[in-house]
């Protein structure tokens, strides 16, 4: 096996990554500490304590960063921002797409064009359960539009949550019936401007619990997500002559005890996920860490 060097998603966003491939982490997160193969704490001040923290994501300019915040009771979900004003991070505010049902499990498309996320509020097509649904926000001319229900035709009966999407639009995500039963990843094919029925990826072995909270790849090689139990633990999977390899763990450093919600920033240098530290009165805290620490490719 052989690291690779992580520039593939590189080319996929020169208009909007520019200036951000010029700085140095320090500067680009403005943290602290930049990790290698050891994870360490990105902003863990950043939500109060009586709090949860789930994804967080940045624009594609890492001028701008969003994250899902819960009651520790999970009946609550609503997404915030910050953004970089003065050398240093804002206050939070309400993310622009927020409502006043729940929110979370958001992603970019590769361009940074196309902000897509997962809510509980209504569609307003009768038929389809009020749970969890994929929903869109495009931005055109430099406004973000009105979020637009994504319709998965042989699952509007689900539940649909955490969207992933490659460059040529295909769509992943995990799905499960109202219940939270049956979890699993599927995708879906964009086909003119709409997407097809979904279908499950085919992970072998299939993990009894089942699999959530996906990250594609943007040319769709490499699949990051959770398998369900105790702990939540995140692999990795590789795609080759179309079938996905045999899910692998991530390294013991990452998979310390619960984690969730892995996502890759747009230059692919480095991994963010959810973390549940051991002791429960500590909560939980997004964690980053070097992609050249876990990520490579058969020689």
């Amino acid at each position: 096996m052989k690291k690779i060097l992580l520039i593939f998603t590189v080319f996929l966003y020169l208009g909007c990554t520019k200036r951000a491939e010029t700085l140095k982490p320090k500067e680009q997160f403005l943290a602290g500490q930049v990790p290698k193969e050891i994870p360490v704490a990105f902003m863990p001040n950043l939500v109060s304590k009586d709090s949860l923290i789930h994804k967080g994501i940045f624009s594609n300019d890492y001028t701008r960063y969003y994250y899902t915040v819960s009651d520790k009771k999970f009946s609550k979900f609503d997404i915030k921002m910050i953004h970089k004003k003065n050398g240093k991070w804002s206050k939070p505010t309400i993310a622009f797409f927020n409502s006043s049902y729940n929110d979370h499990g958001m992603s970019f498309s590769p361009n940074g064009n196309t902000l897509y996320f997962s809510s509980t509020r209504p569609t307003d097509i009768k038929g389809i359960p009020d749970t969890w649904h994929l929903w869109k926000c495009e931005n055109i001319n430099g406004n973000w539009s009105t979020p637009k229900f994504i319709d998965i035709p042989n699952l509007r009966n689900k539940l649909v949550s955490h969207p992933s999407v490659t460059d040529k639009g295909t769509l992943y995500f995990h799905s499960s019936n109202i219940d939270y039963s049956d979890m699993t990843i599927y995708f879906s094919n964009q086909k003119n401007g709409k997407f097809e029925d979904a279908k499950k990826v085919h992970l072998i072995p299939q993990h009894s619990n089942g699999y959530c909270t996906p990250y594609i790849a943007p040319d769709g090689t490499f699949l990051l997500y959770a398998s369900i139990g105790e702990p939540l633990t995140l692999n990795i999977s590789y795609k080759k002559n179309d079938r996905w390899s045999t899910p692998e763990q991530l390294p013991s450093a990452i998979n310390q005890n619960n984690q969730g919600n892995p996502y890759i920033t747009p230059d692919g240098a480095f991994l963010f996920y959810t973390h549940q530290y051991k002791d429960d009165k500590m909560g939980w805290d997004i964690f980053w860490v070097s992609t050249k620490s876990f990520l490579h490719i058969e020689e």
